[in-house]
Order: structure tokens, then C-alpha cells, then sequence
């Protein structure tokens, strides 16, 4: 790399890095989800505004090419991957198997409900007008359906943790039942981006040694690799976790590194397989965790705290970046978009609720809590574009869906605190507001205050 593209690189990473900072302290001041800001941070420099204000500066610090593109876009790829991992791990960490019916019940209606009406959703649009270069209308469908029904772990635990009610029975059931939407849509998600990703392979991967070209054949091939390949990983994790007795392992010198290599070489082992790169650093992080919190080993604090620093924040700016409000913001479709949305999953959580004897207003908290998108509904937009699956004009109204819904969970939990309808069950309620410590012992380290929220 010459010194010319060298100083591209480095200018355009710290360029992201300081917008994404910056901006994104600046929400959680406001007690906002900083990964909005992170965003906005990038928006900022992209084509909605530096590209109106000043074309040639937005051109020589992000070109579409060369170097210095192929250097954030190695960035972005890892920043994903690893929030894709952190957020496995704090998987691990919230899962209760109290309220088991509510949990099984809400988990399975507010999941089925939503993603059948987007199915029928496409149905009723154009969606050549949708849809991105692969031309892809089946992976497509798959999308839109999964964007309606995903919800935010780490969005939700942030804005609980603010309003003080993360060591609640209420916050304990909001956080199982995204564990398990969130598992099985990701194992959807794997699947359409590998079938997807199937049809532009020219020679590469495990599907075309075994000369799988029928597209039912690639269909089956993708369904039965990722199912295969999330088994095959629990089972290892048991293993270990058995020879570890289920305590929680002492650090090691060259952990981080151990780890690091053990995650990046399963992301490779997926690229191979078909499987969805991001679904197998899921994967590893969902089974990284031991008995005891993940605070407890110093290698997964160390590779949250540097991803939270520097690879998410630049993730979620090039997010920010990519978007062009300009041209490809579609306001009324938009609007459409995020009210199908929000009633398809609010409605859902809330008769699964109302299913298992709930209040009127615990399940109506509930449908406001579970219907924060957050990260999860972020990287399925920019991964369904990325793959060629939907066009810029859609990968806009799921980014500002995802975004606008953790605004209107996180306001609208606000106001149910203040009310009296929802408030901590063991009393352990603390004020947020200055000189207040929050008992934050059961949430991840990025979503204490002070700290980067991973989305």
C-alpha cells in the first residue's frame, strides 16, 4: 500500500471514528441510545450532508473505490462480526427461565404473527421497486418479514438500565423472549444470505465441490449446513462446558488472542460452508458464555471494551454513511413501512401476553419494550444490502425503522415509569438522575452509563 492510500485509510477511519464518538456521546448525554448518534455521526459525513455542502471533501475522504475503500469496508465487516459475537455473549448473560409460559407463549405469537404479515406485505407492494441487483424477490420477502418481527437486546437492556428496572421480573421476561426471536431469526437470516449469496459464488464453497446447483437443492443444502452448523457448536459448547465443570475458566495469557482466532476461523468455516458469516459469530458468542457473567474473564471484557471503542462505533457510522436521505428516503413508504411495524409486533407481544393471564398493562409494556429493533434490526438491513437482496431505497426505511423504533420503546417505557405501571419488582429502583448510582450488576459492561451501547 503506498503512502498516498495509506494516509486515505487512516484519514477516513478517524474521520468515522470521531464523528461516530463525538455525536454519540452527545445522545447518551440525552439519555438516548448512543448508537443513534454513532449513526448520525456518519450521516453527517456522507452524501445527505457533506455530500450536498461539499461534494469533493466527501469524495476524497470516502471514494468509492480503491485503498481506501476496501479499508473501511475491512473495518465495517469485523465491526459487524464482532457486534454480532458481543451480542451473543450478552445473550448468555440475560436468560431466565422464569415466567416460562409467558416467555414460550409471547416468543412464539409475538415472532409468527409478525413475520407472517410481512410475507403478506410483499404481496401488496411493488417490489420491483424494492427490490436490490441479486433480483432476489423470495430473500427479499424473507427480509421484510424479519425486519417486523426482530427486536434489540442490547437497545432494551440500555433503555431499562436508565429507567432502573433491568433487575425486574418485567425486564427479565423482555430479555428471554428476545434471546429466542432472536435466535431463530438469525438462523433465517444465515439461511436467505447464503442462498442468496449461492447464486453470484463462481467456484468457491462447499455447495459447488459438491456440484449442488438445483435451486431446491441449494434451498435444502442451506436449510440443513445451518441448522447443522448451530447444533454441531452447541454440542461442542456443552463438551467444554462439562470438562470445565461449568465454572467460569481463569484467565490465560493470549486468551484474547485464542479467542480472536477461534471466532475469526469459524467465520471463515461459514464463507466456506454458506453459512452467514454473522450468524456463525452469533453463534460463537452465544456459546462463549460459562456459568458466572461474562465480566467475570478479563479476554471477553477486554474484546468487548475495544470493540465497543473503536470497531462498532465505526460499524454503525458506516451505516450513517451509507445512507442518502436525499435520494433514496421514500418519506410516505417509510412512514407505511414503520406503522405496519410497530402494530404488527405491539399487537402480537400483547395478545401472547394477554394469552397467559398478563395485565392490560404489563402486556402492553411489553409490546412497547419488544418492539425496539435496535442493532439486530441494523444488521439485518445492512447485510440484506450489502448481499444485493434489497435496493437503497429499502435499505433506508429498514435503517430509519430500526432507529425510529428504539426511540418510541425507549420514550414510551418512560412515560409507563413515570405513571407507576411499571416499576422494579424487588424494589431495587434507583433514580438516574445525577448523584444516583445504577445497581447495573446484571447488565453487560457497554451498557452502563459512560460506556458505548453495541446497538
Amino acid at each position: 500500500m503506498a503512502s498516498a492510500e495509506l494516509f486515505e485509510v487512516v484519514v477516513g477511519l478517524v474521520s468515522l471514528l470521531l464523528a461516530a464518538h463525538l455525536v454519540g456521546r452527545l445522545f447518551a448525554r440525552f439519555r438516548q441510545p448512543s448508537v443513534v448518534g454513532e449513526i448520525l455521526g456518519g450521516l453527517l459525513l456522507g452524501p445527505t450532508v457533506l455530500g450536498q455542502l461539499a461534494p469533493d471533501a466527501q469524495r476524497f475522504l470516502f471514494p468509492t473505490g480503491g485503498a481506501a475503500a476496501v479499508g473501511v469496508s475491512l473495518v465495517y465487516q469485523l465491526g459487524m462480526l464482532l457486534l454480532m459475537f458481543t451480542a451473543g455473549v450478552e445473550m448468555r448473560t440475560v436468560f431466565s427461565r422464569e415466567n416460562r409460559a409467558t416467555v414460550a407463549v409471547v416468543s412464539v405469537v409475538g415472532m409468527l404473527v409478525p413475520f407472517g404479515i410481512g410475507l403478506l406485505m410483499v404481496t401488496a407492494i411493488d417490489t420491483t421497486a424494492l427490490v436490490g441487483p441479486a433480483n432476489d424477490v423470495t430473500g427479499l420477502t424473507l427480509m421484510i418479514a424479519c425486519a417486523i418481527a426482530v427486536t434489540s437486546i442490547p437497545v432494551i437492556s440500555r433503555i431499562m438500565l436508565d429507567l432502573g428496572i433491568i433487575r425486574s421480573r418485567f425486564a427479565r421476561m423482555v430479555l428471554s423472549v428476545a434471546v429466542l426471536e432472536d435466535i431463530v431469526l438469525n438462523v433465517i437470516i444465515s439461511i436467505t444470505l447464503g442462498m442468496v449469496a449461492a447464486r453470484g459464488d463462481e467456484g468457491f464453497g462447499l455447495a459447488v465441490l459438491l456440484g449442488i446447483d438445483a435451486t431446491a437443492a441449494r434451498a435444502v443444502y442451506h436449510v440443513v449446513v445451518s441448522l447443522a452448523f448451530f447444533a454441531a457448536t452447541a454440542m461442542v459448547a456443552a463438551w467444554i462446558r462439562r470438562g470445565t465443570g461449568g465454572r467460569p475458566p481463569r484467565s490465560r495469557p493470549g486468551e484474547v488472542a485464542g479467542r480472536m482466532t477461534v471466532l475469526l476461523s469459524v467465520v471463515a468455516l461459514c464463507v466456506f460452508l454458506g453459512v452467514a458469516p454473522i450468524f456463525g459469530a452469533f453463534v460463537v458468542g452465544l456459546m462463549s458464555g460459562r456459568r458466572g457473567r461474562p465480566d467475570d474473564n478479563e479476554a471477553l471484557v477486554s474484546i468487548r471494551r475495544f470493540s465497543s471503542g473503536f470497531f462498532i462505533p465505526i460499524y454503525f457510522a458506516v451505516v450513517g454513511l451509507k445512507l442518502d436521505l436525499v435520494h433514496a428516503l421514500d418519506p410516505w413508504f417509510t412512514a407505511g413501512f414503520v406503522l405496519v411495524a410497530c402494530v404488527a409486533k405491539g399487537a402480537s407481544v400483547y395478545l401472547g401476553a394477554r394469552m397467559t393471564h398478563r395485565s392490560t398493562s404489563e402486556s402492553a409494556n411489553l409490546a412497547l419494550a419488544l418492539n425496539a429493533r435496535g442493532g439486530p434490526g441494523i444488521v439485518l438491513a445492512t447485510v440484506a444490502y450489502d448481499a444485493g437482496i434489497v435496493n437503497e431505497s429499502l435499505f433506508t426505511t429498514l435503517i430509519l425503522t430500526a432507529v425510529g423504533t428504539s426511540q418510541l420503546a425507549g420514550w414510551a417505557l418512560e412515560v409507563a415509569v413515570r405513571r407507576g405501571t411499571l416499576q422494579a419488582d424487588d424494589n431495587t429502583r434507583v433514580p438516574t438522575g445525577p448523584g444516583n448510582v445504577v445497581d447495573d450488576s446484571h447488565v453487560p459492561a457497554e451498557h452502563t452509563p459512560g460506556n458505548a451501547v453495541v446497538g
